[in-house]
């Protein structure tokens, strides 16, 4: 009694596929009927009739999910070309030598060519599905570093900026006035280091929120103009790095959003500058080749571990800086510079030169004028 109800509704749903899927089939059944008119006029060939009529059932297949429609079409496929096309014209005759065996063949052939194309196009859906879910899952995982990193990058500042505020507090009738004004510069330098991270997770908001996807609006900028924002940004902060640019000599034009790029140069800027151990010169060169660009961040320094290279963007690459300024890890800023290229339909990796490390990032369909 309670499977009753279950087989009704499957019943129902498949008629409701095929009723969906006639208009379809119809099409193709008509289109294949006026081909094969056409063609037997012209060549009185029953043999090709049926390949065009075959061929209509593989398309009907591939168009639609519905095994009835591929069945409907076969067995109208094999009466009509029997009805139409052989002898005698305009009437069923299937006792005639040889047509009981041809035209059992064309049905087997129509209706086994329908089951292969529909359980193709099922199965080409499952991996679709299969896909999607691993790219949530990728998503899911990418989140979940994203905090670990979050949780990090921003408990070690505010820890500075806690102690560091504590210190003052208790000390500070008997500190000298060149002790309190390191005190209150390295409070600054960590809330200048928060802000920057708060900025990072807003972008990552901002990019994730428009209807679960990654995706920029972008709009063709001058590549000059965007590194010279960028790295004007950059010196305000650090006027003591010297940034080296070298860019192609061609007005370039990239499809972007020119606020997003200059905040992936920014961060991977401050990385070069914060984790290279010497903050030293810095190295911005940007190259075209056939259909993308490349821009290159290289520093002068102790280069990246090895073993933190393959998860550098996806927050497995925090590690503790030694210099002991207060700024560890590198997982918000890089996962925010991975998600922001990805989503320009570019990529971005990190290696090691033989004086340092260099981050490379790609940007697609640029072009000169």
């Amino acid at each position: 009694m309670n499977d009753m109800p279950k087989e009704s509704f499957h019943i129902k749903a498949a008629v409701q596929n095929l009723v969906r899927n006639l208009p379809i089939t119809i099409a193709f059944m008509a289109a294949a009927s006026v081909v094969s008119t056409l063609f037997f006029h012209f060549s009185n060939n029953v043999t090709n009739i049926s390949i065009i009529f075959i061929l209509a059932i593989i398309l009907i297949a591939r168009a639609t999910r519905c095994y009835g429609a591929g069945i409907l079409a076969s067995l109208y496929s094999v009466f009509w070309v029997n009805f139409a096309y052989t002898y005698p014209f305009m009437s069923l005759n299937f006792t005639l030598s040889g047509y009981p065996l041809t035209f059992a063949g064309m049905a087997f052939i129509s209706s086994f060519s329908s089951s292969i194309c529909i359980m193709l196009t099922k199965q080409s859906a499952q991996l679709q599905e299969k896909d999607r879910m691993l790219m949530n899952a990728e998503k899911e995982t990418m989140r979940a570093n994203l905090l670990r990193a979050m949780s990090h990058d921003l408990r070690t500042p505010l820890t500075t900026i806690i102690g560091s505020s504590a210190t003052y507090l208790e000390q500070e009738n008997t500190m000298t006035a060149v002790e309190k004004h390191n005190l209150v510069q390295h409070i600054e330098e960590d809330a200048q280091w928060l802000l920057t991270m708060v900025e990072n997770l807003l972008t990552v908001t901002r990019i994730q929120a428009d209807r679960g996807t990654t995706s920029v609006t972008k709009t063709e900028e001058p590549l000059e103009e965007v590194i010279s924002e960028a790295v004007q940004r950059f010196r305000k902060r650090f006027p003591e790095v010297r940034v080296h640019i070298l860019i192609p000599d061609a007005f370039i034009m990239v499809p972007m959003d020119a606020i997003l790029i200059e905040q992936v140069i920014n961060n991977l800027m401050e990385n070069a500058m914060f984790h290279s151990g010497n903050q030293g010169d810095i190295d911005l060169i940007a190259e075209t080749k056939e259909d993308y660009l490349t821009v290159t961040i290289k520093d002068y320094g102790k280069g990246i571990e090895p073993k933190i290279l393959s998860t550098l963007f996806d927050g497995g690459g925090v590690y503790t800086n030694q210099s002991g300024d207060g700024h560890k890890g590198m997982g918000i800023g890089l996962t925010l510079c991975k998600t922001i290229i990805n989503a320009h339909g570019g990529t971005i990796s990190a290696s090691n030169h033989e004086n340092g490390a260099m981050f490379t990032f790609t940007l697609p369909d640029w072009r000169e004028y």
